[in-house]
């Protein structure tokens, strides 16, 4: 089995501006999900908060893209861990403004 990391982009509302509505909706959307992920799901992850910044190798200091957070689950292959993204609520807009980037961790 390989880890893969999930990782979020896109102009997502931060979580300290959700109403109580959006807060529960939300809440229960990812609650499905991580029930349905199980035990392939390793690291629920975590927002990124909005303190962020890109440095660049030559010195120079950029805007942060808009990722914007993270989980880690495991699973056989790419395949398999992108089958795992199957009704993920962070894809449930359907406006393509958000995306879900899956990549294969590697051993050190």
């Amino acid at each position: 089995m390989s880890k893969f990391i999930y990782l979020y982009k896109g102009p997502a509302t931060p979580v300290d501006q959700f109403s109580e509505e959006l807060s529960a909706a939300q809440t229960a959307a990812w609650g499905v999900w991580i029930e349905k992920t199980g035990a392939a799901l390793l690291d629920i992850g975590a927002p990124f908060a909005p303190s962020r910044t890109a440095l660049v190798d030559d010195g120079a200091v950029e805007a942060a893209s808009d990722l914007n957070g993270y989980s880690i689950v495991e699973a056989e292959n790419l395949a398999a861990a992108t089958a795992l993204a199957d009704g993920h609520p962070f894809l449930a807009d359907g406006n393509g403004k958000f995306t879900l980037e899956i990549f294969e961790l590697g051993e050190m």
